[in-house]
């Protein structure tokens, strides 16, 4: 039977895969005509990345709102980054014309401590806008450090947890692996 009520993912953990697991999900959700969105909130557009033309070519429509990791730009800079982002998801997120809409890197930006950020981007205001979406919206929530109310709204946890990884090595990013 056919599933219609939209569901809230959440793809978390300090592990490699969260984006690639919603990637998955995406080019899944393709090859059955549904209509997709991937705001990216960290992921800065002066990059190019796989996955983004990968699926760009298969239909998706992406955007990447970031600036960047926290360190690389000042705090203001980054709160105008997130403002912006959170303006452009609230509205999408209430278009009913998207099956599924993945919301990259936001639980990264929501657990932001290094400076204020729940005036540019509001737990209750994210949750208020995902609990009234459309009913047959899927959301998918990625990043590291999701929030406890987060996790607990949604539908589906998954936690991405590192056992071994080349990083450690001092090997960097991969082309076509990481980027």
């Amino acid at each position: 039977m056919k599933e219609t009520k939209g569901r809230i993912l959440v793809y978390t953990g300090d592990g490699k895969g969260k984006t690639t697991a919603a990637v998955g999900l995406a080019v899944r959700a393709l090859g059955r005509d549904m209509k997709v969105l991937i705001l990216q909130f960290i992921k800065s557009p002066e990059r190019t990345y796989g996955e983004q033309i990968a699926l760009e070519k298969l239909g998706a429509e992406m955007h990447q709102l970031g600036i960047g990791f926290t360190w690389t730009k000042t705090p203001e800079e980054h709160r105008a980054a997130l403002k912006k982002a959170w303006e452009l998801a609230k509205e999408k997120l209430q278009d009913p014309k998207y099956d599924l809409i993945i919301l990259d890197e936001i639980n990264n930006a929501l657990s932001i401590t290094s400076f204020p950020i729940d005036d540019v981007l509001p737990l209750k205001e994210v949750m208020d806008t995902l609990k009234n979406r459309p009913s047959h919206m899927h959301v998918v929530l990625t990043g590291r450090d999701a929030k406890d109310e987060i996790k607990e709204m949604a539908d589906l946890v998954s936690v991405v947890q590192v056992e071994k990884h080349y990083y450690d090595e001092g090997v960097d990013a991969i082309y076509g692996i990481e980027y």
